[in-house]
C-alpha cells in the first residue's frame, strides 16, 4: 500500500443501544491503532446514549435531531418529516465541513440520514450489520454504499452479495486476552477465589426476565454459595436494588446498573448468562465463557434466537427459552458452573467461533475504498 500523506478523516455514525456504539467505537480505536494520526468524528442521535459513551472514550460528537417512527400516532411521528428534513441537512453541513474520506454507518437513526448524504456526494460508505437479521437503516442504505461488513452468513438475503464481506463483530481491545485478569478481576469484584462466579447480563438497557429470574432464585443462590455479578440495567437498577436490599445475601450478589471493566466482569466469571444480542455473542466467544444465552423475544424477525441457536448447533453454549426463564433459568446454571466437562467443552467451542481481528478488517476494507 502507498505511503499515505495526509490523515484519513472518518466519520462513523450510528448508535441508539450498547450493540451499536461498542462496535463503532472499536472500529475508531482499531483505525487509530493502526494510523495514529487518523481524525475521526463520530454522528450520532441527540438524546440517545452515544452522546455520552462516545465523549467517554474520548471522540468528538456532533448530535442529529432524529428518531424512530412509532407504532401508534404520536407527537413524535407528527414531527418525525421535520426530524428527517433537519438532519438531512445538518448531515451535509457536517460532511461539508469535515470532509471525511470515508463514512461508517453502524445501524441506528443518525446512520440513516448522515449516509444518505455521504452517498450522494460520492463519499465511500461501509455499513457495518451486527445482526443475523438486517435492520431496517442498513437494508435502505445498502444500494448506496460501496461494502458491507456482516459477521453472519447467508446475509445475501438482505443485502447485495456482490458487497458483502465477512468480517465478524468489532469488540472491545481489553476482552481479547483475558489471560492473567481472574486474580485482578475478582480482586476488583471483591470476590472470593475459592467460591464460583455466575455473571447476568441483560444488555445495557437491562433485561426483566432475567432480573426477575434472579430475584426469584436467590435463596437457591445464597444457599449453594455461588457468587453473582449481575448488570440488571438502568431501568431496573433501583427496583433490584430495593428487592435485593430485602434478602440477607451474605455479600454473594454484586448488584451493577451497567459494568464498565467489563473484561474484568469476564475473566472473574465461571459461567455467564446473557442475552443473545449481536455484541454478546462476540463478546463471550471471543472471552471463550461458558454461556447461557436467553434470547430476547421483543426483537425484529426473533434474530436473537437465531444468534443463539448458531451456537448451540455447534456446541458452544445453553439456549434456555425467555418463557422457561423464571423456572429454569438458574437452574440450569447451578447445574453448569458445577459440570466442569461441558464448561470446558462450551469454553473450546464458543471460542473457536470467534473473529477477534473483526475491526482490523473493517478498517482495511475502509481503507481499500480510499483512493
Amino acid at each position: 500500500m502507498t505511503a499515505r500523506k495526509e490523515p484519513y478523516r472518518i466519520i462513523i455514525s450510528g448508535g441508539g443501544t450498547g450493540g451499536h456504539i461498542y462496535p463503532a467505537i472499536a472500529i475508531a480505536n482499531a483505525f487509530k491503532a493502526k494510523f495514529e494520526d487518523t481524525e475521526i468524528l463520530f454522528v450520532g442521535a441527540k438524546g440517545k446514549m452515544e452522546m455520552q459513551k462516545v465523549p467517554e472514550a474520548g471522540y468528538t460528537i456532533k448530535g442529529l435531531w432524529i428518531s424512530g417512527l412509532q407504532r401508534k400516532l404520536t407527537l413524535d411521528n407528527l414531527s418525525f418529516p421535520f426530524k428527517v428534513i433537519d438532519s438531512l441537512n445538518k448531515s451535509a453541513k457536517i460532511i461539508r465541513g469535515f470532509k471525511p474520506d470515508a463514512v461508517v454507518g453502524v445501524g441506528g437513526y443518525a446512520s440513516g440520514p448522515l449516509l444518505r448524504v455521504a452517498s450522494r456526494k460520492k463519499v465511500p460508505a461501509v455499513i457495518q450489520e451486527q445482526n443475523s437479521y438486517a435492520g431496517l437503516t442498513n437494508k435502505i442504505l445498502a444500494k448506496g454504499v460501496q461494502k458491507i461488513c456482516v459477521a453472519y452468513p447467508n446475509m445475501e438475503k438482505f443485502f447485495p452479495a456482490e458487497k458483502l464481506v465477512m468480517t465478524g463483530n468489532p469488540v472491545r481491545k481489553d476482552i481479547t486476552d483475558l489471560s492473567g485478569k481472574r486474580s485482578l478481576g475478582l480482586s476488583h469484584f471483591g470476590l472470593n477465589e475459592d467460591k464460583p462466579v455466575l455473571m447476568i447480563l441483560g444488555g445495557s438497557l437491562g433485561a426483566r426476565t432475567l432480573n426477575d429470574s434472579v430475584v426469584e432464585s436467590l435463596p437457591q443462590l445464597i444457599e449453594s454459595g455461588v457468587q453473582v455479578i449481575w448488570q440488571c440495567g438502568r431501568f431496573y437498577f433501583e427496583e433490584m436494588t430495593q428487592k435485593l436490599a430485602n434478602v440477607e445475601h451474605q455479600g454473594l450478589v454484586h448488584l451493577f446498573e451497567f459494568l464498565k471493566e467489563m473484561d474484568l466482569a469476564y475473566a472473574a466469571a465461571d459461567v455467564v448468562v446473557s442475552r443473545a444480542g449481536a455484541l454478546s455473542v462476540s463478546e463471550l466467544s471471543i472471552a471463550g465463557k461458558p454461556t447461557i444465552f436467553v434470547p430476547s423475544p421483543n426483537v425484529a424477525e426473533d434474530h436473537q434466537s437465531k444468534n443463539a441457536q448458531a451456537m448451540v448447533d455447534n456446541d458452544a453454549a445453553v439456549l434456555v427459552k425467555d418463557s422457561d426463564a423464571r423456572d429454569q433459568l438458574i437452574e440450569r446454571a447451578m447445574e453448569l458452573i458445577k459440570d466442569e466437562a461441558q464448561k470446558d467443552i462450551l469454553s473450546k467451542n464458543i471460542k473457536a467461533m470467534a473473529r477477534p481481528n473483526a475491526a482490523e478488517d473493517i478498517v482495511e476494507e475502509i481503507v481499500k475504498l480510499i483512493a
